[in-house]
Protein backbone atom coordinates (compact mmCIF):
# COMPACT_ATOMS: atom_id res chain seq x y z
CA UNK A 1 0.00 0.00 0.00
CA UNK A 2 2.33 2.46 0.95
CA UNK A 3 4.53 1.60 -2.18
CA UNK A 4 1.38 2.76 -4.58
CA UNK A 5 1.03 6.12 -2.57
CA UNK A 6 5.24 7.13 -3.02
CA UNK A 7 4.24 6.02 -6.76
CA UNK A 8 0.86 8.11 -7.01
CA UNK A 9 2.77 10.86 -5.10
CA UNK A 10 5.73 10.82 -7.32
CA UNK A 11 3.35 11.07 -10.16
CA UNK A 12 1.82 13.73 -8.77
CA UNK A 13 4.58 15.80 -8.93
CA UNK A 14 6.10 15.13 -12.15
CA UNK A 15 2.27 15.94 -13.66
CA UNK A 16 2.35 19.22 -11.34
CA UNK A 17 5.84 20.34 -12.23
CA UNK A 18 5.39 19.63 -16.44
CA UNK A 19 2.04 21.62 -16.63
CA UNK A 20 4.03 24.74 -14.11
CA UNK A 21 7.26 24.39 -16.10
CA UNK A 22 5.36 24.62 -19.25
CA UNK A 23 3.94 28.78 -18.68
CA UNK A 24 5.47 31.50 -19.73
CA UNK A 25 4.95 35.57 -18.95
CA UNK A 26 3.26 36.90 -21.80
CA UNK A 27 1.84 40.91 -22.12
CA UNK A 28 -1.79 40.97 -21.62
CA UNK A 29 -4.18 44.31 -21.23
CA UNK A 30 -5.75 45.15 -18.35
CA UNK A 31 -8.50 47.55 -19.66
CA UNK A 32 -9.96 47.82 -22.99
CA UNK A 33 -7.77 49.80 -25.81
CA UNK A 34 -9.93 51.25 -28.76
CA UNK A 35 -7.94 51.23 -32.26
CA UNK A 36 -5.88 54.24 -32.67
CA UNK A 37 -5.26 54.55 -28.59
CA UNK A 38 -1.81 55.46 -26.91
CA UNK A 39 -0.85 52.04 -25.31
CA UNK A 40 -0.31 53.30 -21.25
CA UNK A 41 1.60 50.97 -18.40
CA UNK A 42 -1.96 51.19 -16.75
CA UNK A 43 -3.29 49.39 -19.72
CA UNK A 44 -0.81 46.26 -19.44
CA UNK A 45 -0.20 43.21 -17.33
CA UNK A 46 2.15 40.74 -17.36
CA UNK A 47 0.30 37.08 -16.97
CA UNK A 48 1.65 33.35 -16.34
CA UNK A 49 -0.15 31.35 -19.68
CA UNK A 50 0.83 28.13 -21.25
CA UNK A 51 1.87 29.32 -24.70
CA UNK A 52 0.96 27.75 -27.72
CA UNK A 53 4.08 27.98 -30.33
CA UNK A 54 1.76 28.96 -33.29
CA UNK A 55 0.45 31.56 -30.93
CA UNK A 56 2.80 34.91 -31.10
CA UNK A 57 2.56 36.70 -28.23
CA UNK A 58 4.64 39.69 -26.48
CA UNK A 59 6.92 38.57 -23.94
CA UNK A 60 6.41 39.88 -20.63
CA UNK A 61 10.27 40.89 -20.36
CA UNK A 62 9.15 43.38 -23.31
CA UNK A 63 6.63 45.18 -21.67
CA UNK A 64 7.87 48.14 -21.76
CA UNK A 65 8.37 49.02 -25.31
CA UNK A 66 4.38 48.34 -25.73
CA UNK A 67 4.14 51.80 -23.90
CA UNK A 68 3.91 54.90 -26.21
CA UNK A 69 2.56 52.62 -29.53
CA UNK A 70 -0.32 52.76 -30.99
CA UNK A 71 -3.65 50.10 -30.70
CA UNK A 72 -3.64 49.03 -34.48
CA UNK A 73 -7.16 47.71 -33.81
CA UNK A 74 -9.81 47.64 -30.53
CA UNK A 75 -8.10 45.00 -27.61
CA UNK A 76 -10.34 43.99 -25.04
CA UNK A 77 -9.42 43.80 -21.78
CA UNK A 78 -7.71 40.25 -20.92
CA UNK A 79 -6.79 39.40 -24.22
CA UNK A 80 -2.87 38.74 -24.83
CA UNK A 81 -1.37 41.50 -26.89
CA UNK A 82 0.44 40.41 -30.48
CA UNK A 83 3.13 42.46 -31.75
CA UNK A 84 0.92 43.02 -34.54
CA UNK A 85 -1.75 44.57 -32.32
CA UNK A 86 0.60 47.76 -31.69
CA UNK A 87 2.04 50.10 -34.28
CA UNK A 88 4.33 53.43 -33.76
CA UNK A 89 3.07 54.54 -36.64
CA UNK A 90 -0.42 56.90 -36.80
CA UNK A 91 -3.05 56.65 -38.93
CA UNK A 92 -3.22 58.60 -40.94
CA UNK A 93 -0.27 59.84 -40.81
CA UNK A 94 0.69 63.64 -41.06
CA UNK A 95 -0.57 64.94 -44.36
CA UNK A 96 -2.61 62.35 -44.56
CA UNK A 97 -6.50 61.53 -43.97
CA UNK A 98 -9.04 58.64 -44.22
CA UNK A 99 -12.47 58.61 -46.49
CA UNK A 100 -14.98 56.11 -46.00
CA UNK A 101 -16.34 55.03 -49.72
CA UNK A 102 -19.55 52.95 -49.37
CA UNK A 103 -20.20 51.18 -52.49
CA UNK A 104 -21.79 47.95 -53.50
CA UNK A 105 -20.47 44.76 -54.88
CA UNK A 106 -21.08 45.74 -58.66
CA UNK A 107 -18.55 48.67 -58.04
CA UNK A 108 -15.93 46.75 -56.54
CA UNK A 109 -12.78 44.57 -57.40
CA UNK A 110 -14.27 40.94 -57.43
CA UNK A 111 -11.33 39.82 -55.46
CA UNK A 112 -11.70 40.62 -51.47
CA UNK A 113 -9.63 44.27 -50.80
CA UNK A 114 -7.12 44.36 -48.11
CA UNK A 115 -5.54 46.70 -45.72
CA UNK A 116 -2.29 48.25 -48.16
CA UNK A 117 -3.68 47.63 -51.39
CA UNK A 118 -3.67 50.14 -53.65
CA UNK A 119 -6.63 51.39 -55.60
CA UNK A 120 -8.08 54.14 -57.94
CA UNK A 121 -11.55 55.97 -56.71
CA UNK A 122 -12.86 56.57 -60.56
CA UNK A 123 -15.72 59.08 -60.85
CA UNK A 124 -18.90 57.48 -62.66
CA UNK A 125 -21.42 59.00 -64.90
CA UNK A 126 -24.52 57.21 -63.35
CA UNK A 127 -26.90 55.53 -64.87
CA UNK A 128 -28.32 58.64 -66.59
CA UNK A 129 -25.04 59.45 -67.96
CA UNK A 130 -22.72 58.65 -70.97
CA UNK A 131 -18.76 57.82 -70.18
CA UNK A 132 -17.75 60.24 -73.36
CA UNK A 133 -14.05 60.49 -74.72
CA UNK A 134 -12.87 62.40 -72.14
CA UNK A 135 -11.34 59.58 -68.79
CA UNK A 136 -12.89 59.57 -66.08
CA UNK A 137 -11.37 61.35 -63.14
CA UNK A 138 -9.85 59.33 -60.97
CA UNK A 139 -8.24 59.75 -57.19
CA UNK A 140 -5.52 57.39 -56.23
CA UNK A 141 -5.86 55.61 -52.53
CA UNK A 142 -4.42 53.36 -50.23
CA UNK A 143 -7.29 51.03 -48.71
CA UNK A 144 -6.96 50.76 -44.68
CA UNK A 145 -10.07 49.31 -43.24
CA UNK A 146 -13.83 47.31 -44.69
CA UNK A 147 -16.61 47.38 -42.90
CA UNK A 148 -19.50 45.03 -44.88
CA UNK A 149 -23.06 46.66 -43.89
CA UNK A 150 -25.30 43.66 -44.15
CA UNK A 151 -28.47 46.23 -43.87
CA UNK A 152 -27.74 47.63 -47.16
CA UNK A 153 -25.75 45.49 -48.69
CA UNK A 154 -22.82 47.71 -49.07
CA UNK A 155 -19.44 48.13 -48.29
CA UNK A 156 -17.22 51.14 -46.30
CA UNK A 157 -13.62 50.83 -47.47
CA UNK A 158 -11.51 53.54 -45.61
CA UNK A 159 -9.48 54.96 -47.95
CA UNK A 160 -6.07 57.25 -47.30
CA UNK A 161 -5.42 59.90 -49.59
CA UNK A 162 -3.38 63.28 -49.32
CA UNK A 163 -5.21 65.63 -47.10
CA UNK A 164 -5.78 67.79 -50.31
CA UNK A 165 -7.89 65.64 -52.02
CA UNK A 166 -9.52 64.39 -49.19
CA UNK A 167 -12.78 66.73 -49.55
CA UNK A 168 -13.20 65.68 -53.44
CA UNK A 169 -13.18 62.20 -52.86
CA UNK A 170 -15.75 62.22 -49.89
CA UNK A 171 -18.17 64.48 -52.48
CA UNK A 172 -17.66 62.20 -55.17
CA UNK A 173 -18.42 59.63 -53.09
CA UNK A 174 -21.24 61.32 -51.28
CA UNK A 175 -22.67 61.43 -54.77
CA UNK A 176 -22.75 57.39 -55.70
CA UNK A 177 -21.34 57.61 -58.86
CA UNK A 178 -17.87 56.29 -58.10
CA UNK A 179 -16.30 52.92 -58.60
CA UNK A 180 -13.47 50.75 -57.05
CA UNK A 181 -9.93 49.76 -59.32
CA UNK A 182 -7.73 47.57 -57.65
CA UNK A 183 -3.86 48.14 -58.92
CA UNK A 184 -1.52 46.06 -58.74
CA UNK A 185 -0.29 44.31 -55.76
CA UNK A 186 2.93 43.86 -56.99
CA UNK A 187 5.50 46.04 -55.21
Amino acid sequence: MSFAAVCLGALLGVWTWSSTSNTHEVVALRQDVARGETVTQADLITVQVGVDPALTSVPGADLADLVGQRAVKDMAAGSLVTPNSVSTAVLPEQGMSVVGVALPPSLMPGLQLLAGDHVRVVATPGQQGEVGQVPPATISAAVVGLSPDGENGQTVVSLEVPEAQAAELAARAATGNVALVLDSRER
